[in-house]
């Protein structure tokens, strides 16, 4: 079966994941995770694309990210794979693959979803036992959001902006979002959309998407046809 087209919109936000091999390792030491950044840095400059938020686990990358040129971020995310494998293949004297595929892609809607999406990405690290408090992980944009730390990758987006009228009000509220966690349906929705490619949004955010791109952005409902009331003898639903 061919593989589904992505949902892709000119500066609407993207949430990106891409998963090394098997789920094997794709950073090996703190150089990489530098070289990394650089690169992203270089495609994100080149290719025009705006970088909200990132984190670099051993084995897997989030962005948040969006482009104002349609398939800016393929292209940029294209132009960073190819030259982090070279990086890694060279220095580790291997060949072949790195990544797992294509990385993978949701749209976000930015009204509700937007931070939302930035505390599921900046959490990874305490998720994953690495860190008691995502200030201590190295690799993300957490502490440029949060502490104000200089970070060349990071942009500001509206909704961050809106937390505070100064760059201390905005950090002291950015960190009172972490203060307690992503409910387990917030967890699962996110993890679901971005990796099946559908929205993370509401109705009417999945209503525009389908507008603008003439093609559906929900999930095909499962199961068999449900009966009619009138045969069921009770309410659809449950």
């Amino acid at each position: 079966m061919p593989r589904r087209t992505r949902l892709n919109l000119a500066d609407v936000p993207q949430h990106i994941i891409q998963r090394g091999n098997n789920r094997q390792a794709t950073f090996f030491a703190e150089e990489d995770y530098r070289f990394y950044l650089d690169c992203l840095l270089e495609a994100a400059r080149k290719y025009d694309c705006q970088i909200y938020a990132y984190v670099l686990m051993t084995n897997h990358v989030h962005l948040l990210a969006s482009a104002p040129q349609r398939y800016a971020l393929s292209r940029m995310m294209q132009h960073l794979g190819r030259r982090f494998v070279r990086h890694i293949n060279r220095v580790y004297q291997r060949s072949g693959t790195l990544w797992e595929g294509r990385f993978k892609a949701s749209l976000v809607d930015t009204e509700i979803y937007f931070l939302r999406c930035l505390r599921y990405i900046e959490c990874n690290p305490v998720r994953a036992r690495m860190v008691a408090d995502p200030a201590d992980y190295r690799w993300s944009s957490y502490r440029a959001h949060a502490l104000g730390l200089p970070d060349k990758l990071v942009v500001a987006h509206e909704q961050y902006e809106r937390l505070g009228e100064t760059d201390g009000e905005r950090q002291s509220a950015y960190r009172a979002l972490f203060r307690s966690e992503l409910a387990l349906t917030e967890l699962n929705e996110i993890r679901d959309t971005v990796n099946c490619g559908w929205p993370l949004g509401g109705e009417r955010f999945r209503d525009e998407i389908e507008r603008a791109l003439a093609r559906t952005a929900r999930p095909p409902k499962r199961g068999r046809p449900a009966r009619s009331v009138m045969a069921q003898g009770e309410p659809f639903g449950s």
